[in-house]
């Protein structure tokens, strides 16, 4: 009798490797810039973003049990906020504006430093609903958000672009806070937003890990983080348009973000991927349960270090472009012991062949790689081999190849092949790229 044993996994563990991309307005498979390494970001504290959601409950506590728009929790919940950043050393701005005849709060905090006309932002919602303290629903996001700002002036730490971070009041009354906060904004200051990161409900007790897939770049950063730590993700959908980030999306600022869940219920498929019940991802969204007992610390935890890592990533500056970068970061299920499947790049506007240099950045995310045939296919059907089953027990191909492709044109459809020879071991093509110098 023949029975198959599930081999050891290796956590990967050069994250900072792996996402190293440019903050640009990407589409589809397109051409895009590199950055310069960024430096590495710190780890955030669990214990410090816990202590910012126990301090919201108790502010809740104190204001009735919630701290939603035009309650007077809410306007302390801005104060508590603001005092942090002011003794950290931010500039702060509270914008007023009224929505159902209440006076509403957003916080502003610019980091002193940094490129004017290059701003990476990151925000979340700080408001509940009136049945709750919402601390998952948002003071998840809010926490984290705060915790890397003030990781960013415990670091000192001066990117080249500038830092702004912001809370946004009245989200649960259709996105009011952070669409007065865009109107506002002049044309000209919009422009010089190169992203926007939002965070909204990041520590949901039976968690999900979801990648907002608006922007590329921002995507990719997200997903290669989560991929070095073994985590699978899948994309963003219950949300789509319903946070803060659409006010910014829909006057075209580059978006992108977290999410772990709401209302929707864990499909057995999710809870093999990643544990849990198939039972609402939060049985407490929008409910007086949303408490500090509403929260998986271990997504708060991962989430939090991933939002200090793309703000670190992001707002480090670029170089001159290598080459004229395609790429594909579209996911691509390898079905266990089975056929092949393919990621395609479609190459245009390159005179003449390919190089005998061509750069093949492989991401796959398979927890046993030494089951992995991965070929590099020409737009005429030629093969050439990456990597046939190697690297034994360790999981993960997360590596540039070069290869010698002069003898075929440039132009046209470039596919990435992989295939799962053996059972047990699953995984994923998390993005493909070819760079012609």
């Amino acid at each position: 009798m023949n029975i198959s044993v599930p081999r050891r996994v290796t956590k990967a563990t050069a994250v900072a490797a792996l996402a190293a991309l440019a903050l640009a307005g990407l589409t589809g498979t397109t051409a895009s810039a590199n950055p310069a390494a960024a430096a590495a970001a710190p780890d955030i504290p669990l214990a410090n973003v816990k202590q910012h959601l126990t301090d919201l409950q108790s502010i809740a506590t104190a204001n009735g049990g919630n701290r939603a728009h035009g309650r007077t929790g809410y306007k302390a919940s801005i104060d508590f906020v603001k005092a942090k950043l002011d003794a950290a050393g931010y500039t702060t701005t509270v914008q007023q504006f009224t929505s159902g005849g209440s006076t509403g709060y957003n916080l502003i905090a610019d980091w002193p430093g940094g490129d004017p006309n290059q701003v990476l932002m990151a925000g979340s919602h700080l408001d509940s609903v009136t049945s709750g303290p919402g601390i998952n629903d948002n003071g998840s996001g809010s926490a984290a958000v705060l915790e890397t700002a003030l990781a960013v002036a415990r670091s000192g730490y001066q990117p080249t672009k500038h830092l702004r971070f912001g809370w946004w009041g009245a989200e649960e009354l259709g996105l009011v806070g952070s669409k007065y906060y865009v109107a506002q904004l002049p044309t000209a200051e919009r422009a010089k937003l190169s992203g926007y990161l939002n965070f909204d409900m990041i520590g949901s007790p039976n968690p999900g890990y979801f990648v907002y897939d608006d922007d590329p770049a921002i995507e990719t950063t997200f997903k290669n983080y989560f991929a070095g730590l073994g985590v699978p993700t899948e994309i963003e959908t219950e949300g789509d348009g319903r946070s803060d980030h659409a006010s910014f999306k829909n006057v075209g600022v580059p978006v992108g973000g977290l999410f772990t869940g709401a209302s929707r219920v864990k499909s057995s498929a999710q809870v093999q991927k990643w544990g849990g019940t198939a039972t609402a991802f939060d049985r407490c969204y929008h409910s007086s349960c949303d408490t500090t007992s509403n929260i998986n610390d271990t997504a708060l935890d991962r989430n939090s270090d991933a939002i200090a890592h793309a703000i670190w990533t992001l707002s480090a500056g670029t170089t001159t472009p290598p080459g004229t970068v395609f790429e594909n970061t579209a996911d691509v299920s390898i079905p266990d012991n089975g056929a092949a499947v393919t990621s395609t790049v479609n190459v245009t506007g390159v005179t003449g062949n390919a190089p005998s240099t061509l750069k093949v950045d492989v991401n796959i995310v398979h927890t046993y790689r030494g089951d992995l045939v991965v070929d590099l296919v020409a737009p005429d059907g030629s093969v050439y081999s990456l990597s046939n089953r190697s690297g034994g027990s360790a999981d993960n191909i997360v590596q540039t190849f070069t290869v010698n492709a002069s003898s075929e044109v440039a132009n046209g459809a470039w596919k990435l092949r992989a295939q799962d020879k053996a059972s047990v071991d699953t995984g994923y093509i998390n993005s493909f790229k070819l760079t012609f110098p």
